[in-house]
C-alpha cells in the first residue's frame, strides 16, 4: 500500500479509502482514479483476510435460504448482492434444502469463517437458531419469512393482505366456493397467507368448509399436486383455488390435468410471489407480485445498518404485494358453480 501511495503521490490512508468501496465517496474522482492506476501499474489488490485483522471485520456475509433451485430466491440474492457489492461486501450463499440438521452445519461454518452478518431465509414461526443467535449478539436479518415472537429484524411481504387480493379478486368474477392450497403451517408465509385467506373469505360473506383448506408439507409442485388432489376428490369440488406460493400452484395445474379438469373453465387457480416465468405456465398464472429483489435489497440495507450500529432496534419491514391478472383465472361455469336457493313468491 505505501509503494501505491508513493507511485500515486498520496497518502497510504489514501489508498485504503480509495480500494474501500465504502469509503471510496470521501476521496475526489481525479486523486481515485491516480490510485486505481497505481495499483494496477503495481498488481496490487487489498488482502482482505489481512484487512480483517486489524479491524475485526471480513467483509463477508452469509446468506441462507432453503431451496437454490426455488425461482423465488434468485431476484432476492440479486438485490441483496446490488447492495452488499457497493458497500464492500462479499456474499457467501448457503442452501439447506429444508433440512434442519443441513442448516445447523451450514450456520456453523459461516459463523467459523467468521461472516460479518447474516441474511437468513429459513426461518420458521418458532426458530431455536435465530433465537440462539440473536441472543449472542449476532448481527442477522431475516427476510421473506420471519418469527413469531419477534424481537428481530425483518423484511417480509404483507402476506395477509395478498391472500386478501386474492380472494376479492375470486369473490370478484363470482366464484364462491374458494378453496385454499395453504402452505407449512410452521411457517410465517403459510400461517399469514392462511389467516388472510379466511380474513377475506369471511368479509366477502363467504363460508370456508373445512374441506376446501389443505396444508401442503412444502412450498413444492410435487407437495402442490398432493394436496390439490386432495381438494378436488371432495363430492362438491370448489370453483376456485388460492394458492399460497406459485410452485403450489403449478403443483394444482397438474392434479387438474390428472383429474381431467380445465383451467380456468372448470376451477380457477390463482398463484402467490409472481415468481419469474409463471406467464409462460399453460395458462399464464394470475399470481399476488410481491417485489423480491427490493425485499432483498432492503434487507441487506438493514443488515449494514445494523452492523454498524449493534444497539438498533429491531424492526420488521413489510412491502406491499399486488394482484396480477392473467389466464388461469375465469368467472366460473355456471353449471358448476353453487346456485342460490330460489327466492319464494308470496300470495296475497
Amino acid at each position: 500500500m505505501r509503494d501505491v501511495a508513493r507511485a500515486a503521490g498520496v497518502h497510504p490512508g489514501t489508498v485504503s479509502r480509495v480500494l474501500n468501496p465504502s469509503t471510496r465517496p470521501l476521496v475526489s474522482p481525479r486523486t481515485a482514479d491516480r490510485v486505481d492506476r497505481a495499483a494496477r501499474e503495481l498488481g496490487y489488490s487489498l488482502n482482505p483476510i489481512a484487512s480483517g485483522l486489524k479491524t475485526r471485520r471480513t467483509f463477508s456475509i452469509g446468506v441462507v435460504i432453503p431451496d437454490l433451485t426455488n425461482p423465488l430466491f434468485p431476484p432476492i440474492i440479486r438485490g441483496m448482492e446490488e447492495v452488499l457489492d457497493r458497500a464492500g461486501y462479499t456474499t457467501l450463499v448457503a442452501s439447506t434444502d429444508g433440512d434442519p440438521e443441513r442448516e445447523q452445519q451450514r450456520l456453523r461454518t459461516l459463523t467459523a469463517r467468521q461472516v460479518d452478518g447474516f441474511l437468513i431465509a429459513t426461518a420458521e414461526r418458532g426458530h431455536a437458531a435465530v433465537a440462539e443467535m440473536t441472543a449472542a449478539g449476532m448481527a442477522l436479518v431475516l427476510v421473506n419469512r420471519t418469527v413469531e415472537e419477534g424481537g428481530v429484524f425483518a423484511v417480509v411481504p404483507d402476506d395477509r393482505k395478498g391472500s386478501t387480493l386474492a380472494v376479492s379478486h375470486l369473490a370478484d368474477l363470482g366464484h364462491r366456493r374458494i378453496a385454499h392450497l395453504a402452505g407449512p403451517i410452521t411457517l410465517s408465509t403459510g400461517r399469514l397467507r392462511y389467516r388472510g385467506f379466511l380474513e377475506a373469505m369471511e368479509d366477502h360473506g363467504l363460508t370456508v368448509d373445512r374441506r376446501d383448506v389443505v396444508h401442503a408439507e412444502a412450498f413444492t409442485e410435487a407437495a402442490g399436486a398432493h394436496a390439490a388432489r386432495r381438494l378436488l376428490a371432495t363430492r362438491t369440488r370448489p370453483t376456485a383455488i388460492v394458492a399460497a406460493n406459485d410452485l403450489l400452484a403449478l403443483g394444482a395445474y397438474t392434479a387438474l390435468e390428472r383429474a381431467g379438469l380445465r383451467c380456468p373453465a372448470d376451477v380457477s387457480v390463482i398463484g402467490f410471489n409472481g415468481m419469474p416465468f409463471t406467464e409462460r405456465f399453460s395458462p399464464p398464472l394470475s399470481t399476488i407480485l410481491i417485489p423480491h429483489a427490493q425485499i432483498g435489497a432492503r434487507a441487506a440495507e438493514l443488515l449494514l445498518e445494523r452492523i454498524e450500529d449493534p444497539q438498533a432496534t429491531p424492526q420488521t419491514l413489510m412491502f406491499e404485494p399486488s394482484l396480477l391478472v392473467r389466464a388461469s383465472t375465469a368467472p366460473p361455469n355456471d353449471e358448476l358453480s353453487p346456485r342460490p336457493a330460489p327466492a319464494l313468491r308470496r300470495r296475497d
